[in-house]
């Protein structure tokens, strides 16, 4: 507990000369003051291959394990803050338009979004829909060689700015499930709009798009109809425990902030760290930031082995956020009032962290993911 040290890895000073280069701590702090997409800095990232580490190469990516990506996100986030991890992971979002879509799709936005051209978005959540994806209502009706898009997705991180989405709805007259739809965002019909100020991540500039009889051919359907969730379950799994580390690599940064501070901090004529109500709680805090590191670490390194993670990988993104808020807010806490303003980063790092109880499935919902793997089937009466 003396000292901690970053996880190595053969691309992190590579890494670190471009997170300094580009001044993303910095540049995360103004994004918070004056929300905006930053597209300079995404598409440097597609050009120096920061975005999709886990890509293979023939697409543009590195091509590195999931564990190994997780590992440069942990020290992107320790390094900048959520921004720019969580931009690093926008084509792992994409992973069904990879996948289950044409080569002529993936030629004209899954490789320009690796490279930082373009920007694709997800689009699932509806206003009466939100954990409950099954409850999905936008209307794809069969229309010829193609589909008629009506309905509203609500909660949509860059609303306003992506260059098209895949949207998630049902078919009418089709199977049960729920269908993807690769969809340009400049479609006529489609209507986008900015909905108030986030308590945190104010850059993703959330917001609702509404489709009104917007018409999308076959083509842009993403695999078979009604077989969407089946796609981008795999793409959950993976995504959450990389968020994860990106959780655990922002709260570990504040925490040696904080530690660094306790033990130069004068109070009462001794240092901060000499009370026991501050470093019981640091202590508590560095090891179980440890303990949440080392799971997401197990859950990512199972996943490459090819084994069904999906409950842990749950279990990691509540874990990390909950260890994450809890830490970060002891940072809060003991630098004091300078801590609660925006004099100092913590208070940013807390609110841009808060949205992993909610988004990409909320806390309660992980937990009931990892107890269904728990307990597969129903116990006998």
């Amino acid at each position: 507990m003396e000292r901690f040290e970053l996880p190595d890895d053969p691309l992190a000073g590579e890494l670190d000369a471009f997170v300094a280069a580009h001044h993303l701590a910095e540049r995360g702090r103004a994004l918070d003051r004056t929300p905006d997409f930053p597209r300079p800095e995404f598409e440097a990232m597609g050009a120096d291959q920061w975005l999709g580490l886990t890509t293979p190469s023939a697409l543009g990516g590195r091509g590195l394990p999931a564990a190994r990506a997780a590992a440069l996100l942990y020290r992107l986030a320790f390094r900048s803050g959520t921004v720019f991890a969580k931009l690093s992971l926008q084509p792992e979002f994409s992973t069904v338009l990879r996948e289950q879509g044409s080569e002529g799709l993936v030629d004209e936005w899954f490789r320009p979004l690796v490279a930082g051209r373009r920007l694709v978005g997800n689009q699932i959540t509806e206003p009466h829909a939100g954990s409950d994806a099954l409850a999905i209502r936008l209307e794809a009706r069969p229309d010829g060689g193609g589909y008629r898009l009506t309905g509203e997705k609500s909660e949509v991180a860059f609303a306003t700015e992506a260059d098209a989405a895949i949207v998630y709805g049902r078919v009418t007259g089709g199977p049960e499930g729920v269908t993807a739809f690769l969809v340009p965002q400049e479609r006529p019909g489609v209507t986008r709009h900015v909905v108030g100020v986030d308590l945190g991540e104010r850059w993703q500039r959330r917001g609702s798009v509404t489709y009104r009889d917007v018409h999308v051919p076959a083509s842009s359907r993403l695999g078979e109809e009604g077989e969407g969730f089946e796609y981008v379950r795999p793409e959950l799994t993976r995504e959450r425990a990389m968020l994860a580390a990106i959780y655990l690599g922002v709260a570990r940064s504040a925490w040696v902030e904080t530690v660094e501070h306790a033990g130069r901090r004068m109070a009462f004529g001794r240092p901060l760290s000499a009370n026991q109500a501050v470093a019981f709680p640091l202590v508590e805090d560095g090891a179980d930031l440890d303990a949440a590191g080392l799971y997401t670490a197990r859950t990512l390194a199972r996943l490459d082995e090819g084994k069904d993670v999906e409950g842990e990988a749950a279990l990691a993104k509540a874990m990390a956020t909950r260890i994450a808020l809890r830490t970060i807010d002891h940072a809060v806490q003991f630098h004091g009032g300078r801590g609660y303003s925006n004099d100092l980063p913590f208070e940013q790092r807390w609110r841009d962290v808060r949205s992993g109880a909610i988004a990409h499935g909320s806390s309660e919902v992980l937990s009931l993911v990892a107890a269904r793997k728990l307990w597969p089937r129903r116990p006998p009466a």
